[in-house]
């Protein structure tokens, strides 16, 4: 009867060391599930964080390209007389420093005359097909992404 007591009481404390264990398993678990989930936190926040400062620039952008697109308009049409001039040289310098500054940001013009016509890039002022004919309004786009849309005139 006695062997049968030990044994029982062995049982016992098996379990009770077992108990234990099962709970300590848990908590493990539910460790590396918090610590899984404040890692993915961390690097969300990294990548919208780098999204904001990637992008951040839009709204200015938004102000600076018209002058940009009306200094380049000042010097499209000038006679050959014209461009010799030193004031249209040195406006021309003005703008190829501002051209690079803004590719330098990331920013690039959308290419569109002879270019067929994209939804997604441009937008029609005139006519219907498929291959733009003129440009009226340079477009831009910010590392990729459209932050102008050029309008454009297409033709069949």
């Amino acid at each position: 009867m006695s062997d049968e007591k030990d044994l029982d009481l062995e049982k016992e404390a098996i379990e009770e060391i077992k108990e234990p264990e099962i709970i300590n398993e848990d908590y493990k678990e539910q460790y590396l599930h918090a610590l899984a989930d404040y890692q993915n936190l961390v690097r969300q926040t990294q990548k919208e964080k780098e999204e904001f400062f990637r992008y951040a620039l839009a709204d200015f952008l938004g102000d600076l390209l018209p002058v940009y697109d009306n200094l380049k308009i000042s010097v499209a049409n000038l006679t050959a007389e014209e461009e010799k001039s030193p004031w249209v040289v040195g406006v021309k310098h003005v703008l190829k420093q501002f051209k690079d500054i803004l590719e330098a940001r990331g920013v690039e013009e959308i290419k569109t005359v002879g270019e067929a016509f994209d939804h997604a890039t441009m937008e029609a002022l005139e006519g219907e097909g498929e291959v733009v004919e003129k440009e009226v309004k340079a477009g831009y786009k910010l590392h990729g992404k459209v932050i102008a849309p050029a309008k454009v005139i297409v033709k069949k």
